[in-house]
């Protein structure tokens, strides 16, 4: 990374200097509370691109404000500010910024860790854990979710279904479906006892067949791709077609499940909706998801239906 993109990136997260003080009311926790569930809903409809500067400017304005703050509003400030950081440091993943998507995870953390509060310091570890997920590593996925669940007793249902979903991943990347599968099984157990009102890390219930899809996605990296594809029917059926870049992800991860069960003619007809899709948001996730594909269907490569869907995805191919 050279040196002005690593400026661009920390820019909002290490001002420099002391700052005026100033008055801080308490009513502004409440209101940066309620901004972050618009962001959540504007990173589905927009992708990350979009998104990156206004989060990280409101980041910025709570930073500025904590070092004001004093006794529950700083606190508060504080719990509200890892929120944000971890929804930068997911815009930048999304983005295909892992060096960026690392250095904000890392700020969750830190802040974090300074709020005392044990359910962001899970929640900011299972963030590191989806960076490790993004780069292969289901080892350290595992050891991270692992940390997060020593505690599971001091912490909201919420947190212990995030670290459980993730640690399945971990699984799925060193192959082991049985445990893919107890985790699983386990969260969705959870899953109606989540009734805390902790603005954040609220996909769990904010996403329609939530656990399907990361079974459905642990299974397409373990190669059962007839599992797979079924659970990635049932997942569509329910995900609103508002969802534009989440269900451009998973249509993606459907046709790759296609061809690998050696239906190339099924996958290049998901494919088809898929380009403009992934044009429009320039979500890294779909980018990969489709080179994924594209890698699946190289048996078919020289006959009609491979051309079929490099003609498709020209379009993508221009933009990644």
């Amino acid at each position: 990374m050279n040196r002005r993109a690593f400026t661009s990136i920390t820019a909002a997260a290490l001002p420099t200097g002391p700052t005026a003080q100033q008055h801080v009311d308490p009513a502004l926790v409440d209101y940066f509370q309620q901004q972050l569930e618009g962001h959540y809903r504007a990173d589905m409809f927009l992708g990350p691109h979009d998104l990156i500067g206004t989060v990280s400017a409101q980041y910025q304005l709570i930073d500025k404000l904590v070092r004001s703050a004093k006794g529950e509003t700083r606190r508060g400030l504080l719990r509200v500010g890892a929120a944000y950081s971890a929804l930068v440091g997911w815009l930048y993943q999304d983005a295909g910024d892992m060096d960026g998507a690392s250095f904000w995870r890392g700020v969750t953390q830190e802040i974090a860790a300074r709020s005392r509060d044990p359910h962001l310091i899970g929640y900011s570890l299972v963030n590191q854990a989806q960076v490790r997920t993004d780069l292969g590593d289901g080892h350290a996925v595992v050891e991270l979710c692992e940390a997060v669940l020593d505690d599971a007793d001091r912490l909201v249902p919420k947190v212990r279904i995030m670290a459980m979903q993730q640690q399945a991943h971990g699984a799925s990347l060193t192959g082991e479906r049985r445990a893919v599968d107890h985790l699983l099984d386990q969260a969705d157990r959870l899953l109606p006892n989540v009734d805390d009102d902790l603005p954040w890390g609220n996909a769990c219930r904010r996403t329609p067949g939530y656990l399907e899809v990361q079974r459905a996605t642990c299974y397409g990296r373990l190669g059962l791709s007839t599992e797979a594809g079924s659970l990635w029917t049932q997942v569509l059926a329910v995900v609103p077609e508002t969802a534009r870049r989440d269900r451009g992800v998973y249509m993606a991860r459907q046709a790759t499940a296609a061809a690998t069960a050696r239906e190339p003619d099924q996958a290049v007809e998901i494919a088809r909706t898929l380009a403009t899709i992934a044009v429009e948001t320039r979500s890294a996730r779909m980018f990969r998801e489709l080179a994924t594909l594209e890698r699946a269907m190289r048996p078919w490569h020289d006959a009609p239906v491979g051309r079929d869907l490099a003609e498709i995805l020209a379009p993508v191919t221009e933009r990644s």
